[in-house]
């Protein structure tokens, strides 16, 4: 059985993925893809959520009671909002129809970005954050 902690996690990361996917749902309404062009949603998508967990994450190191905001953002509302899968489909797609540069230009700048984009997100939560 779990306790009253345990269930209150279970809900804020409940919640927080909900929202998040909504979210995301939401932007592909916003920015349809095309089969044959580049999928911009989704790489817009995982950098926005790279670049807020980097804010979330530097956050957090300065405030460790800040553990359900970890659990509601980050794993719920982030962990929805941003797509490994969606973006493993785009990537498989363009292998598929032999667009090899566009499936090599994806799969490393999302790699590229997206670690820049943490990178700047820490960077801003320790200026804004101390």
């Amino acid at each position: 059985p779990m306790d009253g902690s345990a269930m209150l996690n279970v809900l804020l990361v409940a919640l927080g993925g909900g929202l998040g996917a909504a979210s995301r749902f939401g932007v592909s309404l916003a920015f349809p893809a095309r089969g044959d062009a580049w999928p911009w949603a989704t790489f817009g998508i995982n950098v926005a959520g790279s670049l807020l967990i980097g804010v979330l994450a530097g956050w957090i190191a300065r405030n460790p009671e800040a553990e359900p905001w970890r659990l509601l953002l980050g794993v719920g509302v982030l962990g929805g909002f941003t797509t490994f899968s969606a973006y493993s489909l785009e990537a498989m797609r363009m292998i598929e129809r032999n667009d090899w540069v566009g499936a090599s230009t994806y799969s490393i700048g999302s790699v590229i970005a997206g670690l820049a984009a943490v990178a700047i997100g820490l960077a801003m939560a320790k200026r804004v954050f101390g």
